[in-house]
């Protein structure tokens, strides 16, 4: 069965490619299988950029097909800000704690007709060879003016994401399986790679 590794120590998106990944017959395996404790500074300008130097950097490392992804939330009210900075807003890697804090302060200021917000992911399959294929997910919603107190390990600003039309926080567990279809940006990015994975590694 062909390995392919999944280049991200984030456990909740480790948990979401092996959902959305299960139907393929290939063997997934993480950084931690390998003990591969490399890294790379993600300093790209776009999502896209991220996501291939990623790619293309463990891919070459593990000599293994590898997918990786950079993705991020854009709030329309404060210029689509953090975006790539998502992680990094306040200029160092953040964790859960902290950007729950900073987000409930920018909840705050956002006025009322204007809280929309996206979340976007570029995926990207690698091969060690150099050659790579990105797709691109995105999901639309508002940023609540208050905050779930349910928490996403990995997944903070989800505590913040609602989507109005079904009047549900982002969180996989509350959305139905059509509604993950719909509203999941990572899914939506993972169905246009699925093809290409098949194709490109020749799944039969």
């Amino acid at each position: 069965m062909i390995k392919v590794l999944i280049a991200t120590r984030n456990n909740a998106k480790l948990g979401e490619y092996k959902e959305f990944l299960f139907s393929l017959p290939i063997k997934l395996v993480t950084l931690s299988d390998l003990k591969i404790k490399d890294d790379i500074e993600e300093d790209g300008k776009t999502y896209k950029k991220n996501s291939q130097k990623k790619a293309l950097f463990f891919a070459k490392i593990s000599s293994l097909p590898t997918v990786a992804d950079d993705s991020g939330i854009e709030i329309s009210a404060i210029n689509n800000a953090p975006g790539v900075r998502t992680r990094r807003w306040l200029g160092h890697h953040m964790t859960d704690k902290e950007i729950i804090n900073h987000m409930k302060k920018i909840s705050k200021t956002l006025p009322k007709n204007n809280r929309k917000a996206s979340f976007k992911a570029v995926i990207t399959l690698a091969l060690p060879n150099g050659k790579v294929w990105s797709v691109h997910g995105q999901a639309n919603g508002i940023i609540a003016e208050k905050m779930n107190e349910k928490l996403w390990e990995g997944y903070p600003f989800r505590s913040f994401f609602y989507f109005p039309k079904i009047k549900k926080y982002y969180f996989e567990s509350e959305l139905t399986g059509d509604e993950q279809k719909i509203y999941n940006h990572r899914y939506k990015a993972i169905q246009k790679l699925i093809p290409v994975i098949v194709k490109v590694l020749n799944i039969q």
